[in-house]
């Protein structure tokens, strides 16, 4: 209960759609989500694939409470090798496709081989049929392959999940888009879907879902939101979203700026929360105009924004019909790197930019952090406006920030090069300095001189710099102290893995511990799911990530952090002549993991995790 007990196997060299059980032994270790998929990954696929080759397996993957009414139980998960960093990847989706696909009556959808021609997957419960994509949706945007399918099949309710052109085109980090602009979207997943020819997934669920003992399942729900609506970042969320982080990372010191040659960003004041939701002098209107919610969610920390009418952006009378509208606003990560990143305080153009990124299916983290790149190299004189096509790539230059946005998306002239991703880029130029990235993905919005727990949770993360792997903030934004932070890391890294595979929210743990997390799993599934039940799953999570990356061929080199982290020291903030010390946490964290002092779990830490 809770699991559907069903898996969809999509063969595309061969055009076959088959149920099969799901493995109900490995659920019991692996809860659901990202958990058991990539213990599916981890047993069917060879970790040195290429991540664009057939031999790829790709995996579209609920959680036990997805789809239910638990609060946020609406997340989804796309699981594969990542075509941006060679490693595991997971990256997780809100919207409502994923409880759409969990209401249809499955867990998990997967995907091998590569299809002869571009197709797409209908779904209507447990019928499924892989359809004709060429002179349909092929080549089309995210937003009007929805548009399409809903309207071929007569069903404004269906629920989409794509790839836009960017993903097409195999840039490197391109997205998996639902509901238009949520995004399965860091490393490169929407690569992979494009190399197998897949443009898209469309459901329609009315089976619903049932779990192990309703009567408690309803009682633990409504005590867990009746916790979680009290809480100071619910409404901190739903009233200004992740966007008021960037005033915190820039009054501490942790704002990456210009590549990270800063920490602080003297714009800030125009690009903030307090900036979005001030009333603009052309219309009266601010660029925040609504905000909205995912599936089951009771926070709503989503936005719906528009840009200034007078915006250069919309001079067009084309760009003023396409963009002149409310669309999916700026969170936090997508601001960072698509302003102070860029050294631009332009917010209409990192708004902009971030509707192109939704519209072709493109990671604003990485598309912004390879922009940067390719910016620190023009400015240092590696490459030229005869490289870029005539671009000027100054820092602060938000008309190229646009161009490059729109170039990157359709894979055009210097576009090109950023769908490359920065470490490729700097790589073919003979800078790999210039790459802010680990395992070849760009960093998040936190400078780690600043933080060092977030240095030592970037450099062990297991699909390349993430911020959602581990929670060092507290102590991050508390103190630059290295003492404690690796065991901080390693516990917060192995409950991000168990809460990843529940189908709930990570933003609802601001208000939820653990046993939270574990009361309603229990609810719904039955089988003792207790705190220790849900953090021995968490490790044994973490641990299976890692032995498919030391499969695929990493080792302890690929736990670092960009050279400029460990060498030049922040030159303002809180931080202001440190470095990162990850020397100091990461042979301790090795320790705490049961690894060896080259990063390999010894065999008994495999016996004990059981694997």
């Amino acid at each position: 209960m809770g699991w559907q007990g069903r898996v969809l196997r999509i063969e595309l060299g061969a055009m076959t759609a088959k149920e099969e059980p799901l493995n109900m032994e490995w659920a019991e270790r692996y809860l659901g989500q990202r958990g058991l998929a990539s213990k599916y990954l981890f047993e069917e696929m060879d970790p040195k694939a290429d991540p664009l080759s057939p031999e790829n397996k790709m995996i579209f993957a609920t959680g036990p409470l997805t789809g239910t009414f638990a609060s946020t139980g609406g997340r989804w998960s796309v699981v594969t090798k990542g075509a941006l960093t060679n490693a595991i990847a997971a990256s997780n989706s809100g919207g409502y496709f994923g409880g759409e696909l969990k209401l249809a009556g499955w867990d998990f959808i997967i995907f091998e081989g590569k299809a002869p021609h571009p197709v797409y997957l209908i779904i209507r419960d447990r019928d499924a049929q892989i359809l004709d994509a060429r002179n349909f949706i092929w080549g089309e945007t995210v937003w009007e392959t929805e548009e399409r399918i809903k309207k071929r099949h007569q069903d404004p309710m269906i629920r989409i999940a794509s790839i836009g052109s960017a993903g097409e085109s195999l840039v490197r980090f391109a997205c998996v888009m639902n509901d238009t602009d949520r995004a399965a979207g860091r490393s490169g997943v929407g690569a992979v879907m494009g190399s197998k020819n897949l443009k898209a997934v469309a459901v329609r669920g009315t089976l619903g879902v049932k779990v192990h003992d309703p009567e408690r399942f309803k009682t633990v729900v409504r005590e867990k939101r009746a916790k979680l609506d009290v809480h100071a970042a619910r409404e901190r969320l739903g009233r200004v979203g992740t966007h008021a982080m960037i005033d915190n990372t820039h009054a501490y010191g942790s704002l990456p700026t210009r590549n990270s040659r800063d920490v602080q960003f003297e714009g800030n004041p125009k690009v903030n929360a307090k900036a979005a939701h001030t009333p603009r002098r052309s219309d009266n209107k601010p660029n925040v105009i609504a905000t909205k919610a995912c599936f089951s969610c009771s926070i709503g920390c989503g936005r719906i924004a528009t840009i200034d009418p007078e915006h250069f952006t919309l001079k067009s009378e084309e760009n003023k019909k396409r963009y002149g509208k409310a669309m999916g606003g700026l969170e936090y990560e997508s601001i960072f790197a698509l302003a102070p990143m860029v050294g631009s305080d332009d917010l209409d153009a990192a708004t902009y930019a971030n509707a192109l990124c939704n519209e072709h299916g493109m990671d604003p983290i990485s598309f912004g952090g390879s922009v940067s790149a390719a910016m620190e190299l023009f400015e240092e004189g590696v490459i030229t406006a005869e490289d870029t096509g005539g671009i000027e790539l100054n820092f602060g230059n938000a008309e190229a920030l646009c161009k490059l946005a729109e170039m990157t998306g359709i894979g055009e002239g210097f576009g090109k090069e950023i769908g490359l991703g920065s470490k490729r880029l700097c790589d073919k130029h003979g800078r790999p300095e210039f790459s802010i990235s680990v395992k070849g993905q760009e960093i998040p919005g936190y400078d780690t001189r600043a933080m060092q727990g977030m240095g030592l949770a970037y450099a062990t993360s297991n699909r390349g710099a993430c911020h959602m792997r581990a929670s060092p903030f507290v102590a991050d934004f508390s103190n630059l102290e290295t003492e404690g932070r690796a065991e901080i890391v390693k516990n917060t890294q192995d409950m991000a893995s168990v809460k990843d595979s529940t189908g709930l929210c990570a933003f609802a743990g601001n208000a939820w511990d653990i046993a939270d997390y574990a009361d309603q799993v229990d609810a719904a599934c039955g089988g003792s799911w207790t705190e220790q039940r849900m953090m021995e799953t968490g490790e044994r999570i973490w641990t299976l990530e890692r032995q498919f990356n030391l499969r695929a061929g990493m080792t302890k080199a690929d736990d670092t952090l960009p050279e400029r982290f460990l060498k030049e020291a922040a030159k303002t903030g809180v931080a202001k002549g440190r470095v990162t010390e990850l020397d100091k946490m990461l042979p301790e964290y090795y320790h705490l993991r049961g690894w060896t002092e080259d990063g390999v779990p010894t065999n008994e830490t495999m016996d004990r995790v059981d694997i």
